[in-house]
């Protein structure tokens, strides 16, 4: 298997961190959608960091603390020093009954329900909990989670989310902890580039974790926030390449784009995509992988995986190689943006 390359992350106060091109994220090892039996969830994580991933992220909300306590294992024959480690803040994790627990989309989670908290003292308490569920001393990367409106329900909501964050003292709880030497780098984990933009109008960040939202089908943050990124040498770490489901099945029946079912002009659209796989040999779920790292700001891939043998097919994927024909093909046909830059021919 090859090395996986480090993609170097600037951080304010001059650091770096050396990033791998691949990361690992941590979401459905809270078993999001289904139980993940912790021999997978520990073999996923053994095989993500022996094929030389050291990126590992994860949340509160990640199976109500599961994700987090099933990392700390793994920390633990790792080496807390050989990883670049993330966290979240956003949702304070609390003892309820058994009627209260907040499932949203995890199951087999502890007896636990989320608090939405932006506070400066919901940042701190967030933060400690997680240390003391991922049994270290320190994070590396603190995101502000959520305050998307796709996570929130409505863009009022996300805006009042904002607010929390400023008026209620979270954001300077991030920077006391960075000034500290608590963490290295803050940011946000959202699903939406605009709150992203929004956020860097506000004050600083080193990065974001973006869930989607720069894929082969969509590159609107071409427009002005990934510019703004690289103006101020802000990072991403992308979540999501598939869009939820299709970049990685195909134009099939019933394929998933957003977590909804793909409407009629993405399917359209991703059979065209496919076409022109097939005309070059290339699987689509490889380019959808490849074609988010084309940017410079982009300096981590986050793909899911619940088992070792995924964890290897995404590495597998990464490395498949794609000529440069096949990127010229799909913007000739214009199925991605003129102005999308694409990966170095492997």
């Amino acid at each position: 298997m090859p090395t996986l390359a480090k993609r170097p992350m600037k951080v304010q106060n001059g650091e770096v961190l050396p990033l791998t091109e691949m990361g690992f994220g941590g979401a459905p090892l809270g078993n999001l959608y289904r139980k993940i039996p912790e021999n997978d969830a520990q073999a996923a994580l053994q095989t993500a960091f022996d094929l030389g991933i050291r990126v590992f992220d994860t949340a509160p909300q990640y199976g109500l603390g599961r994700s987090e306590e099933r990392f700390s294992k793994a920390l633990a024959r790792f080496g807390r020093e050989n990883v670049i480690l993330s966290s979240k803040i956003g949702r304070l994790l609390v003892d309820c009954e058994p009627e209260e627990v907040t499932p949203e989309a995890f199951i087999d989670v502890p007896q636990k329900r989320i608090v939405f908290d932006y506070s400066y003292d919901g940042v701190m308490r967030s933060h400690e909990a997680s240390k003391a569920r991922l049994k270290v001393e320190k994070l590396d990367i603190l995101f502000i989670h959520d305050v998307c409106a796709f996570s929130q329900g409505s863009q009022e909501l996300s805006d009042q989310r904002v607010r929390e964050l400023y008026d209620l003292g979270g954001y300077r709880a991030l920077t006391e902890l960075k000034d500290a030497g608590e963490v290295k780098a803050i940011g946000a984990g959202v699903n939406e580039w605009q709150v992203c933009e929004k956020l860097l109008g506000l004050s600083e960040f080193d990065c974001f974790l973006l869930a989607g939202r720069y894929t082969l089908l969509e590159q609107d943050a071409l427009e002005s926030f990934l510019p703004l990124c690289e103006r101020r040498d802000v990072s991403i770490i992308l979540g999501g390449p598939y869009n939820s489901g299709i970049l990685a099945t195909g134009a099939i029946e019933g394929a998933k784009y957003n977590y909804a079912e793909a409407p009629p002009s993405i399917l359209d659209r991703v059979g065209r995509i496919e076409e022109v796989c097939k005309a070059h040999d290339v699987q689509l779920i490889g380019a959808a992988l490849q074609f988010v790292l084309g940017h410079p700001c982009v300096k981590t891939v986050v793909p899911g995986a619940v088992n070792a043998r995924e964890v290897e097919a995404n590495i597998e994927l990464l490395n498949m190689p794609i000529p440069l024909g096949f990127w010229r093909d799909i913007k000739s046909e214009g199925l991605i943006r003129e102005d999308a830059p694409i990966p170095e021919d492997k």
